[in-house]
């Protein structure tokens, strides 16, 4: 999860000044090549949950590392805007969508009882890589240039996801004749017995699975549109590239801690009530942007945005498998990721556009902080699936 980072708006932020300044383009011309790049990438996630559940994440997950690396080293090599739009469509479809997707997925085959728990340890040390990313990226970029940062990026994209998917990860504990939780079952089930839950259809038709998909579509566009012009957004404020690129650590730390406190308590609270409060500290964190200065207003920015994100990994990542099960949580979390990779597609544009509509930043974050209110609303109304109605095991097809 941590390496989806090149392909996260965090790690593709600190090559947007750099590409302006050497392809000669405008802000807005790359904002619209990275929505494209990011819609057509999203049309690949419901094809990779559903080969998640065919073949297994493991062998999923070395395609999709090896696929990766090889588009970021394409990358270092473009020219246009055609080749750069391009580029987006693979590090947005093979990094933000499908790597974060098998990532998150495995960890959910594994456990129930404190899935939780276990899905909130992964979310905190992949989104704290994902967070740290560009500290590392801006000193690389600033070193050997964009192009050459973007070849070494996937070389190390294929030299750890391949080898850690091929020999350190298992499909399923029954691949290694365990038990989901390590607990051998009351009724004495066998290690390999059908797994069961909703299909993509029934799932698709709960207001429950629409209501997390608006909460994480409102997440993504309105992150995505903040972190991918994070530079220009808090340098309008006064802050250096800098310091502009060290505001990903308080929200690491604070996506960390959210993600973790959230973890220890999903398996034991309604999701809605957590829905809630990351839409609620979300529209908290828009405001505050048009506030910002250096120092600890800047702190506190970054903070209440990783909190936001962090609840909602924790929350997203366990819920669908509570509600749904796990026969098709491929299908269903690849639907889903769709929704969510596509709508982070309109946070740049929205920013860039509300930016040259009106000189400046504060009232198009005004306007954007009204949509996770909306969020909440569809989360208040949704009504929570009966687990026991699904009823359908995996051999029924999504």
């Amino acid at each position: 999860m941590a390496l989806s980072a090149p392909g996260q708006t965090h790690g593709v932020s600190l090559f947007i000044d750099p590409l302006i300044a050497d392809l000669g383009v405008s802000r807005t011309t790359i904002s619209t090549a990275y929505l494209t790049g990011t819609l057509v990438g999203a049309c690949a996630m419901p094809a990779v949950g559903k080969a998640v559940d065919r073949y297994g994440p493991r062998w999923v997950m070395a395609a999709v590392g090896a696929v990766f690396g090889a588009i970021l080293i394409a990358l270092s090599f473009v020219t246009g805007v055609v080749g750069l739009t391009a580029g987006f469509v693979g590090i947005r479809m093979a990094g933000q969508g499908a790597l974060t997707l098998v990532a998150t997925t495995t960890v959910a085959y594994w456990f129930d009882r404190r899935r939780g728990l276990a899905l909130g340890i992964t979310s905190a040390v992949g989104t704290a890589g994902i967070s740290l990313a560009p500290l590392f990226v801006e000193r690389l970029i600033a070193g050997v240039g964009w192009r050459q940062a973007w070849a070494i990026e996937g070389l190390v994209v294929w030299a750890l996801v391949i080898p850690i998917a091929v020999l350190g990860m298992r499909n399923r504990p029954a691949d290694v004749g365990q038990h989901v939780d390590g607990d051998v079952p009351e009724d004495g089930a066998p290690a390999d017995a059908p797994l069961t839950g909703w299909p993509l259809k029934k799932a698709l038709r709960t207001g429950m699975f629409w209501a997390v998909a608006a909460c994480l579509a409102t997440s993504s566009m309105i992150t995505t549109g903040l972190n991918f012009h994070q530079v220009a957004l808090l340098g309008d404020r006064g802050l250096t590239a800098t310091e502009a690129a060290a505001n990903f650590v308080p929200q690491t730390a604070a996506a960390l801690i959210a993600t973790l406190a959230t973890g220890a308590v999903i398996d034991r609270m309604s999701p809605k009530a957590v829905l809630v409060a990351s839409m609620a500290v979300l529209a908290a964190a828009t405001v505050t942007a048009r506030l910002v200065a250096p120092g600890w207003s800047a702190l506190g920015y970054g903070a209440l945005l990783g909190a936001a994100n962090g609840l909602l990994r924790a929350v997203e990542a366990a819920t669908y498998p509570r509600y749904f099960g796990t026969a098709h949580l491929g299908a269903i979390r690849g639907s889903a990721h769709t929704i969510t990779v596509g709508a982070s597609a309109f946070g740049p544009v929205a920013v860039s556009l509300g930016h040259d509509l009106t000189g400046s930043y504060p009232v198009t974050l005004l306007t954007l902080a009204a949509i996770p209110l909306a969020a909440v609303l569809a989360v208040a109304v949704a009504r929570t699936p009966d687990r026991t109605a699904a009823g359908e095991p995996e051999g029924s097809g999504p």
